[in-house]
């Protein structure tokens, strides 16, 4: 049994805004197209088949890639359930915080763009690598801190300037440093961890409010300001998002993606040596001197 942890999110409003995602999603597949080939290009660096893959949360873009592939079962878990049913694969409604799968049930599990409402991810990617045979693959991308920053700010300066406060209205996001450690944490072997940039521009600012709220991306933080929100907030930042593109230039609007690699233990995977147990000195594989702290180099004038 998992211990629950701090609560972050309100899953309940996530799920139902994922719901209502399910009939306007066409509005926003270009970049979730664009998200899932540049995680999925990951997998031409590898040798191995896979034959049993996880979709997680990829709003019916991943699994068809995944077939595309010669992976022959695809299972589509997501926490709405018409996003399930959308991925034209086996459907499973479910929450990632609780993976309804045993243990060894995949050789590849792929979640792109799909874990950063999870409210402990530590313990969500502990289950993930439980739920993968020994030297399955986990795949991930995850937006990372420096997306949507400047909306983060617009609408941040106009809450203080008009409430004295500041209400979270974009969802946290972690930073890429922390991707490796995560990985590391949860008992994956092998974990890499590295950042890409997609870069959007959009017509008006109203245009990207209007895209998030079609891929079910609008806030579900437990944090934010219950009051109503003022009338004149939303305008007030897009008002200052608009103003920050020079002319009629279109607004520019950043999504930093952290991806996430890691290889469930496996004996057969590559080990680090055991400390102490070089057979060959450093400076002889490097073919230089070795020297003790504070000797001078032969022919340095002594000060």
């Amino acid at each position: 049994m998992y211990k629950r942890q701090h609560q972050v999110f309100d899953r309940r409003l996530h799920r139902l805004r994922r719901d209502r995602s399910a009939a306007s999603l066409r509005q926003v597949a270009p970049i979730l197209e664009e998200a899932a080939d540049r995680l999925l290009d990951r997998l031409d660096d590898f040798t191995l088949r896979f034959d049993h893959a996880l979709d997680l949360g990829g709003r019916g873009v991943v699994a068809p890639r995944l077939r595309a592939r010669g992976i022959g079962q695809v299972v589509s878990m997501d926490l709405s359930a018409a996003l399930a049913r959308q991925a034209g694969s086996l459907p499973v409604a479910g929450d990632e915080e609780w993976l309804p799968f045993a243990e060894g049930s995949f050789d590849l599990v792929v979640a792109s763009l799909s874990l950063h409402w999870v409210n402990d991810l530590p313990g969500a990617l502990v289950q993930i690598r439980r739920a993968l045979r020994p030297d399955g693959l986990f795949l991930a991308s995850v937006p990372a801190l420096g997306t949507l920053q400047n909306l983060r700010e617009a609408l941040a300066a106009e809450e203080e300037a008009l409430r004295g406060g500041v209400s979270p209205r974009v969802s946290p996001f972690p930073e890429v440093s922390d991707g490796a450690a995560l990985l590391q944490r949860a008992g994956f072997a092998l974990p890499v961890a590295d950042a890409e940039t997609l870069r959007l521009a959009y017509r008006s600012p109203l245009a990207l409010l209007r895209d998030l709220r079609a891929a079910g991306e609008t806030s579900a933080v437990l944090a934010r300001d219950p009051r109503p929100v003022p009338r004149a907030l939303f305008p007030a930042a897009l008002a200052r998002l608009a103003g920050e593109a020079p002319g009629d230039e279109p607004v520019p609007v950043t999504l930093r993606l952290l991806t996430l690699t890691g290889w469930a233990p496996a004996p057969s995977q590559q080990q680090p040596a055991r400390p102490g147990s070089a057979t060959v000195r450093l400076a002889e594989a490097l073919g230089t001197e070795e020297r003790g702290l504070g000797e001078a180099t032969p022919g340095t004038p002594k000060r």
